[in-house]
């Protein structure tokens, strides 16, 4: 099971490591929102462990963009705040389990299996969204050319993926730049399009079109 752990705190990201390494899982970690999103869409895991509390865009934010992007990999929320309020937030931003710290690793490692049984379970039964030749692998993140994946950057990667959520739908610049930038405040609105214009170059031979609505945003379709 490959496992991103995201925990700012470095001497409980190294703890969880150790422990969960030794139990067979294979882990990336990162300490931060902005990582963990890159992270997220680079490494494709199978589930992911969250804390909350974490430095330039927190745990919920994180979250958030990921399943606004497509990302639908199974996450359990673990954090130092236990209260319900903060459970019912975090269940209904999209995390699928939730475990309060202090815990015990037996159970951390049994509710992390069941989210991978879980995920593989439902996935064998969901349709990969298309358009053209191109095909969105959900549980990766990857996005395929026919049998080859799409050689993208990343920011590339994390328009498309938006776009390919809902083909036919038009997604707002505001929405694209929140997915595509995270956290960069310094970042103006117009580098959507610079994004958008090398992207419409390598689906040139893909069969979809990124049409630009004016007011409205974007949206991806298979060419008439």
């Amino acid at each position: 099971m490959k496992l991103l752990l995201v925990e700012d705190d470095a001497s409980m990201q190294a703890a969880l490591r150790r422990s969960l390494g030794r139990r067979g899982l294979e882990i990336t970690s990162c300490a931060d929102g902005a990582q963990a999103l890159a992270a997220w869409r680079a490494s494709a895991p199978d589930v992911v462990l969250l804390d909350l509390t974490l430095p330039g865009m927190d745990g919920l934010h994180v979250l958030q963009q990921a399943r606004h992007a497509g990302l639908e990999t199974p996450v359990l929320i673990l954090t130092a705040r236990g209260t319900v309020g903060d459970r019912v937030i975090g269940l209904n931003t999209g995390a699928d389990d939730y475990l309060a710290k202090p815990f015990d690793l037996d159970e951390l490692e049994a509710r992390l299996r069941a989210l991978h049984r879980r995920r593989h379970s439902a996935s064998a039964q969901q349709p990969s969204p298309s358009v053209g030749s191109l095909r969105y692998d959900r549980e990766s993140g990857a996005i395929y050319h026919g049998p080859e994946v799409l050689e993208l950057t990343p920011r590339e990667l994390a328009l498309l993926q938006a776009l390919m959520v809902k083909p036919g739908h038009a997604v707002s610049k505001e929405r694209l730049f929140e997915l595509v930038f995270p956290g960069e405040a310094d970042v103006q609105y117009e580098a959507v399009e610079v994004v958008v214009y090398r992207l419409r170059k390598k689906l040139a031979t893909t069969g979809a079109k990124l049409v630009t609505l004016r007011g409205l945003g974007y949206l991806l379709k298979a060419e008439a």
